[in-house]
């Protein structure tokens, strides 16, 4: 099943229960939530889209493969079941030996990633040593599928006319699993989203933006110079609210927030501006 919702003129939403390939990205192999397009054209790039759950089991990290969608409305307020099914794990294969499944390697991997995310100062020595090894052993980023699917349920309102996305994920079967925190991506592409601002004035261009800091501010966007869009969310009760931009090569093209919590907490709802610029 394919939906396309028409916004304002020029921009749709579109969701998929298969995955949008994204012309080679590792993340092709994910499923999508909703992405935005822009005269025919797609803006996710390597980006998840909007409204996607990704679980921590401590260190590791699950993503969904497969989406069931039920519309139940009609633009322009039409509701959307999405029922995420995950079951990938991130893993590297090697050119020269296939799939690596060192769990001592996956450990110091994870271990690493985690730094990179809160250590600031440590990010550009980490990715130089990243994509030292990368080239050196000739890795390369694939996804493959767990013994096991974790079933997230999600609810999108979107009300065409406001350009608005109401979003809400129930969390509330996860702890039983074993998992340790919940993240909901809300993420386009790296490529076309190039500009941060939020409502302490912060306005950061690029690599300005970081790949993975905390928002203290009560409102923050994300804009396409070029397409003249932004993408706006708030900070919600219960949740962090994280930004990040990553452009690496054919490798990681994304831009986009990440609201993150406790399982314990049940579920979040909150909602997702979608505003076309003067």
């Amino acid at each position: 099943m394919e939906l396309n919702i028409p916004l304002f003129s020029g921009i749709s939403l579109k969701i998929a229960n298969l995955s949008i390939d994204q012309k080679g990205y590792p993340t092709s192999q994910l499923q999508k939530g909703i992405i935005l397009v822009y005269n025919d054209q797609e803006l996710a790039e390597e980006g998840v889209g909007f409204g996607v759950p990704v679980l921590k089991e401590g260190l590791r990290t699950i993503f969904p493969g497969d989406i069931e969608l039920i519309p139940s409305s009609q633009p322009p307020l039409q509701e959307i079941a999405a029922t995420y099914t995950l079951n990938l794990e991130e893993r590297l294969t090697s050119q020269y030996l296939g799939i690596v499944n060192s769990k001592t390697l996956y450990a110091m991997k994870n271990l690493l990633a985690e730094l990179y995310r809160r250590m600031t100062p440590l990010r550009g020595p980490l990715i130089v040593v990243s994509n030292t090894l990368r080239r050196f052993f000739g890795w390369e980023t694939t996804y493959e599928r767990m013994e096991r699917d974790i079933k997230v349920k999600t609810i999108y309102a979107i009300d065409s006319q406001a350009g608005i996305i109401h979003v809400n994920v129930d969390a509330s079967d996860l702890l039983e699993g074993g998992i340790t925190e919940a993240v909901v991506m809300n993420e386009q592409g790296g490529g076309h989203f190039d500009l941060y601002q939020d409502s302490s004035g912060a306005f950061l261009q690029g690599d300005e933006i970081g790949s993975w800091d905390e928002v203290t501010a009560d409102e923050a966007s994300f804009i396409s110079k070029a397409s003249r869009l932004a993408f706006t969310l708030r900070r919600i009760k219960g949740a962090r609210l994280f930004r990040g931009r990553e452009l690496v090569g054919k490798r990681l093209a994304w831009s986009g927030f990440g609201y993150s919590f406790h399982p314990g907490i049940g579920r979040i709802d909150y909602q997702l501006k979608i505003e076309r610029l003067p």
